[in-house]
């Protein structure tokens, strides 16, 4: 089928696509079969993305970093509630399968969200919901009455900082405590966004970026850091080639490059 998006949701057929040239890779980083099929079932040229082979284990990895943090919170809490943030076509929900006591959101444009609806099973406990993540009205939708884990994987670089704010003061309000995680470019890594393949030929645009943890300390009252890891030291460089480990070894050695791309984890 044709698939004909703009902009920042068209960004997510670069993320399927790395993760299913991940699922065919002889040692997959992910194994994301969901990907790798459903990529066969969109109409689309893949070349557009810019993904080769090289860099989308790199993509796998950060999903897999992610996934990790997610299976750490939902064994801890395992009647909780999953607000998944423009999760586009990602299969988290399915690659984790969480128990019956989890309730799962999955958010994101209209478009995406009847995209999702098309191509995954539906699960009694996995709820998709047709919004930009902006728009206040969605969240009363959630339930408010137990653990919640929030999880933004590639989202808040695309969000203006007003909303981005806005976003997490408001899901931080609404929700009795849980976790935040997420990842963010701090300043040069949005000043660099002509670099990014995917951004630049989707013509999104990159807005917010993220200094560090006291930027969402600061700007989220209630939060409370679980874990800040710049990317170039994270497990994702430390699984690839050594060339791309030597590349953060030397890049780690300037501090605004050593974080321009960042994990956050946080209680609140």
């Amino acid at each position: 089928m044709r698939v004909d998006l703009h902009g920042a949701p068209e960004t997510m057929l670069a993320t399927l696509y790395a993760r299913a040239l991940d699922a065919d890779a002889p040692h997959s980083a992910l194994g994301d079969g969901y990907a790798r099929d459903i990529v066969a079932r969109i109409d689309y040229d893949w070349a557009r993305t810019g993904i080769r082979p090289k860099n989308a284990v790199s993509v796998a990895l950060r999903a897999k970093h992610f996934d990790t943090w997610a299976r750490q919170f939902l064994t801890v809490h395992p009647e909780a509630v999953v607000v998944h943030l423009g999760c586009g076509l990602d299969s988290r929900y399915y690659r984790l399968e969480p128990g019956p006591g989890v309730e799962w959101f999955d958010i994101d444009y209209p478009d995406v969200a009847a995209l999702r609806e098309l191509f995954y099973p539906a699960r009694e406990h996995c709820h998709v919901v047709a919004a930009s993540v902006t728009d206040p009205a969605w969240v009363s939708a959630v339930p408010a009455d137990r653990p919640t884990l929030v999880l933004a994987e590639g989202l808040t670089m695309y969000l203006s900082e007003a909303d981005g704010y806005a976003l997490l003061r408001r899901l931080v309000t609404r929700f009795p405590g849980g976790e935040l995680q997420f990842d963010a470019f701090n300043r040069l890594g949005i000043a660099l966004q002509w670099t990014n393949t995917p951004v630049r030929r989707s013509g999104a645009t990159l807005h917010w970026g993220i200094g560090g943890p006291a930027d969402i300390l600061g700007g989220v009252p209630g939060t409370r850091l679980l874990a800040w890891v710049p990317v170039f030291e994270s497990e994702v460089f430390s699984e690839l080639a050594v060339g791309y480990r030597a590349m953060a070894a030397v890049l780690n050695r300037v501090p605004a490059v050593r974080a321009m791309a960042q994990f956050h984890r946080y209680a609140f």
